[in-house]
């Protein structure tokens, strides 16, 4: 993996958990705005807006750097629209890192020829 996939592959990552928690709050506050005088909807809506569209940038991003099959692209493109996918798709992403860097220690090696 060179390093602008990596980078890639960690930016989509980084904005993951964020995005996703700000769409678990925008969510209690759609409720709150329904159930009492508290209005938070157009703050935390515009939050999560630019948190969702940085997350749809990086995605496109990875997607075209990694290589990934339609599938995988899929996937992390559902787990954006989902409450609490972001949290999935960090980890699942922090794994493949973490796989990706220990590939590139055995092949420096000589262990893997890959």
């Amino acid at each position: 993996m060179d390093l602008k996939t990596a980078t890639a592959l960690r930016r989509l990552r980084l904005v993951s958990a964020p995005e996703a928690i700000s769409f678990l709050l925008l969510l209690v506050c759609s409720v709150l705005k329904r159930t009492t005088d508290f209005n938070a909807v157009p703050a935390m809506g515009m939050i999560h807006g630019v948190l969702f569209v940085l997350y749809v940038i990086f995605w496109a991003d990875a997607w075209n750097r990694a290589k990934w099959p339609l599938k995988t692209a899929a996937l992390y493109f559902v787990l954006s629209v989902l409450p609490t996918g972001g949290f999935f798709a960090e980890r699942k992403l922090k794994r493949e890192a973490e796989n990706a860097v220990i590939a590139s220690r055995a092949r420096q090696e000589g262990i893997v020829n890959a």
